[in-house]
């Protein structure tokens, strides 16, 4: 069971991801040895993973946002097959379990006839499929990332977390090189790990390893995300909100969402509804009374779906296997 030292070690991490076991015990008034034991402890139970994610766009990808209606006796192949892609960035199950919602990621302009985008809707399986661009992320390092399980920190513990890094990526985006599969491949199996063990995997200095690690993550090509399971943190009902919001008003109402402690991520997106808004809330009256007040406040949606989620399935570098967040290679 995770308690009020395990949120707040969980919040520090969603602030400062490789921060040393030391800094993140003084901040929240434990040990270090103490916030190593609890961090170890979270991840061996699967309830939580730091991953290093390498930006698509490095790549030229881009992300869309894929919506499957499939036959109901042939969503859960589909789904299986799809969440073992290595372009599928985010899969879950939902709308009673005859829709798949999943991020692919893919060129913009998708030319080859092995392209997801251009097998999907030939699929047997699929009934109907809609595919829109993820066109930008809301939020800032400060809102991004789900925070509804508690674990609140004060803005002196905030700042002494992020203290010394820059607020955002300086860029120009800087494509990794075969020399840097080694530590992009233990970043994504885990994100903490160390720059001592770094080193080792290939072959480097420590100096140089933190060097590479500065420019990878200022030029914006490499960052961390917190990989969470909800239902593990006592939030039940999960779902994605389809909102519409007139543009006049689209970043300022995307960013004030994306300030939501429900909300575990927001997005415009191209389509009718152009927001797309992951929810995370304790139960049924829990999510109507988000719906109700703190969402019902902010103006400018003109109208809104909702997918309830049933089964989730990946999450940025995790698979969910029997209730657990396990690296892909594991599951």
């Amino acid at each position: 069971m995770t308690d009020d030292v395990d949120m707040q070690i969980l919040r520090a991490l969603q602030y400062a991801p490789r921060a040393p076991f030391r800094l993140i015990g003084d901040v929240t008034g434990i040990s270090e040895q103490t916030a190593a034991r609890r961090y170890h402890a979270l991840r061996r139970s699967g309830v939580m993973r730091v991953v290093g994610l390498v930006n698509p766009a490095v790549y030229g990808e881009a992300q869309w946002v894929a919506r499957i209606r499939c036959r109901p006796d042939r969503v859960g192949p589909l789904a299986d097959a799809l969440t073992r892609r290595p372009d599928i960035a985010y899969a879950s199950i939902a709308s009673g379990g005859s829709e798949i919602i999943c991020i692919i990621r893919s060129p913009l302009q998708a030319q080859r006839d092995d392209m997801l985008l251009r097998q999907l809707p030939k699929s047997a399986s699929v009934l109907d499929v809609s595919i829109d661009l993820l066109v930008h992320p809301f939020g800032s390092p400060d809102t991004a990332g789900w925070t509804g399980y508690g674990g609140h920190l004060t803005p002196e513990q905030k700042q002494r977390l992020t203290s010394g890094r820059p607020s955002a990526p300086t860029g120009p985006l800087m494509p990794p090189t075969t020399e840097d599969a080694p530590l992009l491949d233990a970043l994504a199996e885990d994100g903490r790990t160390t720059h001592t063990q770094l080193a080792e995997l290939t072959g480097w200095s420590k100096g140089r390893v933190a060097r590479r690690l500065e420019a990878l993550e200022t030029s914006g090509t490499l960052s961390y995300d917190i990989d969470l399971i909800p239902e593990r943190l006592g939030r039940h009902l999960n779902a994605t909100l389809w909102l519409r919001v007139a543009p006049t008003h689209l970043e300022r109402t995307g960013n004030e969402i994306a300030r939501h402690d429900e909300v575990a991520f927001a997005g415009a997106t191209s389509g009718d509804h152009n927001v797309m808004a992951i929810v995370a809330c304790r139960d049924a009256e829990d999510f109507y009374r988000y719906l109700t007040t703190r969402l019902a406040a902010i103006p400018g949606i003109d109208g809104y779906g909702v997918s309830i989620r049933v089964r989730r399935l990946k999450q940025a570098a995790s698979l969910i296997s029997h209730g657990r967040l396990v690296h892909p290679a594991l599951a």
